[in-house]
């Protein structure tokens, strides 16, 4: 396996070689940085035999940004699944996360629409980590791929408030727990409503409310999707016992602490999700981190700030700066092999894809 440092070179090599012809690169053509992307994330796809849709922003860089939107699970991003999605059979999908998280509900629309055009079963692989919401997209495939070093994390909801001192973010529970602390010391001794004053006063009119729905939903959208996928080969109330218990875990704000805590391997597997250790088959994670690199080498040197591209070089990019960037022009890939696709999975037309050709 190419190492981080050699699939570097290998990129430097096609810049300078790009600069010494010294004719100035084509806009709309591929760069050297899409040239070694897609060479790996086609790898990838061959080795399958299934299509691959990375979906992954550039968090963990340290640039600033004007939204959390910009790196974070938006609905907008459904743009960008759609172009990715364009051109590839129905079935079989690995599905590479690698995200902060973000809205919920985004989350969600995005996962039903993989399903909607035809995706099934879907795998997802977390070459380094896929928090809040991307843990939510994650818990919805059938499977999920992971190695020792990567990482999923709670899902308990977060929400900010407005103070005298600026926005505040803050978990759900812990504004419910803040609050319930608030009436007994306040019930107890009168005196210390003054220092619960200008607590109080940043709660919005049903913001407690609000939390508890926003607990209920996080944990009902993981419950039904891990029931329905995850989990569905179990008699249906196992499947159902079992969902409710693992998606309580991962929403349990009092059981981690921490919104951004790293779930691993080894915990996932002693909740029984349904987990795959990248580790156990060399090849495959060879595959798996070749295109890993690749597509961090984009997400750190060119500013990209969010990326969704398939196998094939469709691609829905978020620059730098606020707008959208569509790349036009693919690399050329060796199609999917059909000889390892099973009956099951083999492509499936009709209705997905009437679907996506509207």
């Amino acid at each position: 396996m190419p190492t981080w440092g050699a699939i570097a070179q290998e990129l430097q090599k096609l810049i300078l070689a790009q600069q010494a012809t010294g004719v100035p690169p084509d806009p709309l053509a591929p760069s050297p940085h899409d040239q070694v992307r897609r060479k790996y994330l086609a790898e990838l796809s061959s080795y399958t035999g299934r299509p691959v849709i990375v979906y992954a922003s550039g968090w963990l860089e340290g640039r600033p940004v004007p939204d959390p939107s910009v790196v974070g699970v938006a609905t907008r991003d459904l743009m960008g699944f759609m172009e990715a999605v364009h051109g590839l059979p129905p079935g079989p999908l690995d599905l590479i996360l690698h995200s902060p998280g973000g809205d919920p509900d985004a989350a969600k629309a995005i996962m039903s629409y993989l399903r909607d055009v035809g995706f099934d079963p879907i795998r997802a692989i977390i070459p380094i980590s896929a928090m809040s919401a991307a843990t939510m997209m994650a818990l919805s495939c059938d499977d999920i791929l992971m190695g020792h070093h990567s990482q999923l994390g709670p899902i308990d909801p977060q929400f900010t408030l407005t103070t005298p001192d600026g926005p505040r973010s803050a978990p759900a529970q812990a504004i419910l727990d803040q609050f319930e602390r608030g009436k007994q010391e306040c019930a107890a001794s009168p005196q210390s409503l003054a220092a619960w004053l200008p607590i109080l006063r940043s709660y919005s009119p049903g913001l407690l409310s609000q939390c508890l729905t926003a607990q209920e939903a996080a944990e009902e959208t993981v419950a039904i999707a891990m029931q329905t996928y995850m989990f569905k080969e179990l008699p249906r109330s196992d499947a159902e016992s079992r969902a409710k218990e693992i998606a309580g875990w991962f929403n349990s704000h009092k059981t981690h602490r921490s919104h951004g805590k790293p779930l691993r391997y080894d915990e996932l597997v002693e909740k029984k999700v349904r987990v795959m250790l990248l580790e156990d088959d060399d090849a495959l994670q060879d595959k798996v981190l070749s295109a890993w690199h690749g597509v961090q080498l984009s997400l750190s040197q060119v500013a990209v700030n969010k990326l969704i591209e398939n196998n094939r070089g469709k691609a829905w990019m978020l620059s730098g700066s606020p707008g959208l960037q569509i790349m036009i022009g693919s690399a050329p890939t060796r199609p999917v092999p059909a000889r390892s696709l099973s009956p099951v999975q083999a492509p499936r037309p009709n209705r997905a894809e009437r679907r996506r050709g509207r």
